[in-house]
């Protein structure tokens, strides 16, 4: 195996991914954009986000079903055309014309920039993860740590770039060429492994034992949706994730609300990145049932910490609280590469996780939509959101119970 060679791939892979984590960064867009257009509302702003992150999850699946009919260049290509058009075409709106402009913005940011990452994180997660069947969990948490990060990072830039004289149509103008010249260059410098060129690491004393274990059956997509393992994988990362977004994209006011700076609620961003290596890592050494349930205990943990902190006006155990959201949330995502990869097989894991990834519809309506409803109910206060967490935690932690026994009698 060329370790270097993959591991520059890898590291090529990571900061593509950043680029694409700017569809994470619109609540960054979503102010100065407000203000371009006052009537507007905030459900009609919110709606950006949900067909983008719908067509995250259409984009992933079409790039898994076109493997074999779109080289891996050719798909970087098609990307980077999507994303320029999509910046770009965003960068036109007009205040003067409020009706189309909103058109434009669903279509543009929503449609065609959501559909474009996906289209992208598919090609890139799908070959870069064959580089590495000794440590798939490892390499998908490092790759998806760039992509949580690229909307505080490279958000941050492009907040300062809006603050600017460019305003917001020359900061996106700017975007589409950047995040073009990303994708072309990731066309130039990510490959997929060669046919025999990847074993599983020599230098590791029990590789060699353990790799008849791995090699399970591939299964193709339709075999995957008969498994009850995938089905309760399915709900139970709709459960915490879900469970994740009724803080997470509130973290900066939960900060203020307990007499914290803003930017201490921007922490759990940091721990996001940082859960997806830590429970990536995880499952490589530990095996799916055990990482899965960690990342469970995550969730239960910030539950109580944050119920606590609530009660005790305790700004320390909140803080704790989103630590422990952030470890646990960004555990979802690489624990979902690594699982489809490992229960079902290399050979259909484009289309596979694509498939998998369609559970974050469901959480990214489930979540929202609850704490927005727990928030107007309580008039503002963040104590309901946090039991909600709890209960999110112990439907996991039962579904848990059942998908590890799943795991078991699949793996037999």
């Amino acid at each position: 195996m060329n370790n270097s060679k993959r591991w520059v791939v890898l590291s090529v892979a990571t900061i593509s991914l950043l680029f694409l984590g700017l569809i994470y960064a619109w609540s960054i867009f979503k102010t100065p954009i407000s203000e371009m257009f006052p009537m507007w509302t905030v459900s009609q702003l919110s709606m950006t986000f949900t067909i983008a992150m719908s067509m995250f999850c259409i984009g992933g699946f079409v790039g898994g079903i076109t493997g074999k009919i779109f080289s891996l260049r050719v798909k970087f290509f098609i990307s980077a055309a999507l994303l320029f058009v999509s910046f770009f075409g965003t960068s036109l709106m007009n205040p003067a014309n409020p009706g189309s402009s909103l058109v434009m913005l669903y279509f543009f940011y929503g449609f065609l920039g959501g559909g474009g990452v996906g289209f992208a994180y598919n090609a890139i997660i799908g070959s870069v993860t064959k580089w590495f069947p000794d440590c798939v969990g490892l390499a998908s948490g490092i790759m998806l740590m760039g992509f949580g990060l690229g909307a505080l990072i490279l958000g941050g830039a492009a907040s300062s770039m809006m603050a600017s004289s460019l305003a917001v149509p020359g900061t996106l103008k700017i975007l589409a060429v950047a995040i073009a010249i990303a994708m072309v260059l990731s066309a130039l410098l990510i490959v997929a492994p060669k046919e025999g060129e990847v074993q599983a690491a020599p230098s590791k004393d029990d590789a060699a034992k353990d790799a008849p274990k791995k090699e399970v059956k591939s299964f193709t997509t339709v075999e995957m949706l008969k498994a009850p393992s995938f089905w309760l994988f399915e709900i139970w990362n709709v459960s915490l994730s879900a469970a994740g977004l009724l803080v997470i994209n509130s973290a900066a006011n939960i900060s203020v609300a307990y007499g914290g700076a803003v930017i201490l609620g921007m922490i759990i961003s940091v721990f996001n990145g940082l859960g997806r290596i830590v429970n990536g890592s995880t499952i490589d050494k530990k095996g799916p049932s055990f990482a899965l349930l960690a990342c469970t205990l995550y969730f239960a943990i910030a539950g109580v910490l944050l119920v606590a902190g609530d009660a005790m006006n305790s700004l320390v155990l909140v803080i704790a609280g989103l630590i422990f959201v952030g470890l646990g949330f960004g555990g979802c995502p690489s624990l979902t590469s690594a699982f489809i990869s490992r229960q079902f097989g290399p050979a259909n894991f484009p289309t596979n996780f694509a498939t998998a990834n369609f559970s974050l519809m469901a959480a990214a309506t489930i979540g929202p939509t609850i704490s927005a409803k727990l928030l107007e109910a309580s008039q503002g206060a963040y104590t309901t959101n946090f039991y909600a967490i709890c209960a999110f935690a112990v439907f996991s932690l039962v579904l848990w119970v059942f998908l590890a026994k799943a795991i078991k009698k699949e793996s037999n």
